[in-house]
């Protein structure tokens, strides 16, 4: 049977939806983070992200900096790379969008590498309403700032997502996005 930790809300109607976020996917995340070298996370803690980064927590060999808003990680991941610190950006897709000023004045304007693990809220099967319009224009937006973008949805291959994402944030000089689904994140209660 596989861990999970289940959240409890209610939609519009009062009518009770369950969502249950993977352990094991968490961990193969976390597990695939730690192979592609990085030593420092940024983020705001969410639903999707909670069990991943309390890995980070306990992990002595990762340093956990949890933000009060989106865009401050972006600024801890600029002084990441200079200080030479691999590091990674653990954010929902409405963080994403709330960063975008310090995306576009920083990271662009500068040639600083972002690799952004982005949690897909508001996509395919999305129950609450209050993530859906983040989640229609979060490919849009990604498309419209020139960021290159793939999707996580297999936990055999996303350790290898995370590598080759942080690879090329490295040598483009450039943000860099793996969205992660809901296929990948939740399981299927």
């Amino acid at each position: 049977m596989m861990a999970t930790s289940r959240n409890v809300t209610a939609d519009r109607s009062n009518k009770i939806i369950a969502m249950t976020v993977s352990y094991e996917n968490s961990k193969v995340i976390f597990q695939g983070i730690k192979t592609a070298g990085i030593t420092s996370l940024s983020a705001l803690p969410e639903t999707w992200l909670g069990l991943l980064l309390q890995q980070a927590e306990r992990d002595p060999d990762v340093t956990l900096i949890q933000v009060a808003k989106e865009e401050e990680a972006i600024g801890i991941a600029a002084g990441a790379y200079f200080a030479g610190e691999r590091h990674v950006l653990l954010m929902q897709n409405h963080g994403f969008l709330a960063a975008i000023n310090g995306i576009v004045s920083l990271a662009q304007l500068y040639g600083i590498p972002l690799c952004m693990l982005i949690a897909l809220r508001g996509h395919w099967g999305e129950p609450y309403p209050w993530h859906t319009r983040g989640g229609i224009v979060t490919e849009g937006v990604l498309r419209a700032l020139g960021i290159p973008f793939e999707y996580a949805r297999d936990p055999a291959k996303v350790g290898h997502q995370i590598r080759e994402a942080y690879t090329f944030s490295q040598s483009a000089l450039s943000p860099v996005a793996l969205l992660l689904t809901r296929d990948l994140m939740e399981d299927a209660l």
